[in-house]
């Protein structure tokens, strides 16, 4: 298992972040944000392919392994998460960067994306995570988005927190997750990651983003219908250039995510991965290097 060495970045909000900076410090600057219940080496693949060409940067989010891992909630609402990475970028002096996101990664990658397109930054690079204007819509209308995101109301019952504190993460995950495509992650990193389910601290971390999050997830009893008086989040237009990859196997994110985005990105390109489940940038990492490739040289 390559290791890629991380080191210690101080953000001036008090976060420390432990970061992999890999690539030549004078080239375009990647920024590559991983999801739940990962760490940086989401990107293995995809740090490995460019760092020859690009400045790679790839943190350990607030709440993951070394970082920083507050125990309050509303230490994890989006506007926190967002910050750091535009904090990031300030302390190793970046003033442009192209965004990459994966899942929750994804997520906070749509808020950088939005906050700073044109100014800070330059194009954004989704993997399997939705917009969060689409997929609020999809939990109220569609039986298999809302079906499959009922494990997140299970990480957000504080009835669980017993659970976690007995058996890490992995209790929890055995609890609420029932995807059941297996993944293709080799042995070695599966067991680094068990390792790091075993931490206290950053299990109640990664559960206080989905905790803090204002994403509604209604039960399998609402109606699949917008609520009366539902006003969608008013969210600009995104105008920078921005790739979608999604793996159309996705138990917890089904294609219907990516319906309509044309209409609210310009220009967009998206680039759809069959037979793959949601861990896209590990399961198929020729597809993502290919897309990434073909969009950065655009």
């Amino acid at each position: 298992m390559s290791q890629f060495e991380q080191k210690r970045v101080h953000l001036p909000n008090g976060i420390h972040l432990d970061v992999v900076d890999e690539g030549p410090v004078d080239a375009p600057v990647l920024i590559f944000l991983h999801g739940f219940p990962e760490s940086h080496r989401t990107w293995r693949h995809q740090i490995a392919h460019f760092a020859d060409r690009f400045r790679c940067i790839a943190p350990d989010q607030r709440g993951y392994r070394g970082s920083s891992k507050p125990q309050a909630v509303e230490a994890y609402t989006p506007d926190k998460l967002i910050g750091d990475i535009f904090l990031l970028a300030d302390t190793l002096g970046i003033p442009r960067f192209t965004i990459v996101g994966h899942d929750w990664g994804g997520a906070i990658a749509w808020g950088v994306a939005l906050a700073g397109q044109h100014a800070r930054v330059e194009r954004a690079v989704i993997a399997n995570a939705p917009h969060p204007a689409i997929f609020q819509q999809l939990l109220y209308t569609h039986p298999g988005q809302r079906a499959a995101s009922q494990y997140i109301r299970g990480f957000r019952d504080p009835a669980n927190d017993a659970l976690v504190k007995d058996q890490g993460l992995t209790g929890l995950l055995l609890k609420e997750v029932k995807w059941d495509r297996p993944s293709a992650m080799e042995p070695e990193e599966r067991d680094a990651l068990l390792r790091d389910w075993q931490n206290r601290d950053a299990a109640f971390g990664m559960l206080n983003y989905y905790r803090a999050s204002p994403i509604d997830v209604p039960d399998m009893d609402a109606p699949f219908a917008l609520p009366e008086g539902y006003t969608p989040p008013n969210l600009p237009k995104l105008t920078i250039p921005t790739l979608v990859i999604w793996a159309l196997d996705d138990l917890a994110l089904p294609p219907e995510n990516i319906a309509g985005l044309e209409t609210i990105i310009d220009p967009l390109t998206i680039v759809r991965v069959p037979d793959c489940g949601h861990f896209v940038p590990w399961e198929a990492p020729q597809a993502v290097n290919a897309a990434m490739e073909a969009f950065l040289a655009g």
